[in-house]
């Protein structure tokens, strides 16, 4: 059976030429408008990889029959063409991100491309007729294997998945007004003035006036 082929990351499949002329041009576009994504591309070969999986199966399997359990066989199969160096936690370089000198550990898909296949695979049983209700990638247990993988290799290769939190702005001060100062009913104790291209933060203190 063959392996799950990379994602090329060249873009000429949507570049076109433009040689000046209009019709050229035109044609050109619609062209590029008319071919496949790499996307697509890779969904559609990664589905063929899928059909071609079942057919080799013993018995064979139809994908009407198709559960989230023969989908963690498929997921079990493709490590044998892995290339990602996962630690056992017998092995000195466990946790380690990058290990000084190589190891017998053995070889799996990461868990990032797994993440990505199912997502293309989720979407092609849909639009190739299944039922979303019935779809075998977005069974419950499918996303517990995911997670478990996830969470060995983030231990084994020393690697947070997690995604960062982004920061908030921070709030601005007060504004201070022409006049503020000479005015007797204004009641403030401090102006906050900051930058934060420069990085600095400067403090005002405001005598209260009284009348």
């Amino acid at each position: 059976m063959d392996s799950i082929p990379e994602v090329e990351s060249s873009n000429s499949e949507n570049t076109s030429i433009n040689t000046g002329s209009n019709n050229s041009s035109s044609a050109g576009i619609s062209s590029s408008a008319s071919t496949p994504s790499r996307y697509e591309n890779q969904k559609r070969r990664d589905w063929n990889t899928f059909g071609q999986y079942l057919k080799n199966h013993r018995p064979p399997l139809s994908l009407s029959r198709c559960s989230g359990a023969h989908v963690l066989e498929f997921l079990r199969y493709l490590d044998q063409f892995g290339k990602t160096k996962v630690h056992t936690p017998i092995c000195p370089f466990y946790g380690h991100p990058n290990p000084p000198a190589p190891c017998p550990c053995p070889l799996r898909q990461a868990w990032g491309s797994l993440d990505a296949l199912i997502g293309r695979l989720r979407a092609a049983f849909e639009e190739n007729g299944g039922k979303p209700e019935a779809n075998p990638f977005g069974a419950r247990a499918v996303r517990l294997y995911l997670r478990e993988v996830r969470d060995l290799q983030s231990k084994a290769r020393g690697i947070s998945y997690e995604k960062k939190k982004r920061k908030r702005p921070s709030q601005p001060g007060p504004v201070l007004r022409s006049g503020d100062l000479l005015d007797p009913a204004f009641d403030a104790n401090s102006i906050c003035i900051s930058s934060s291209g420069c990085g600095y933060r400067l403090v005002v203190v405001v005598l209260q006036f009284s009348s």
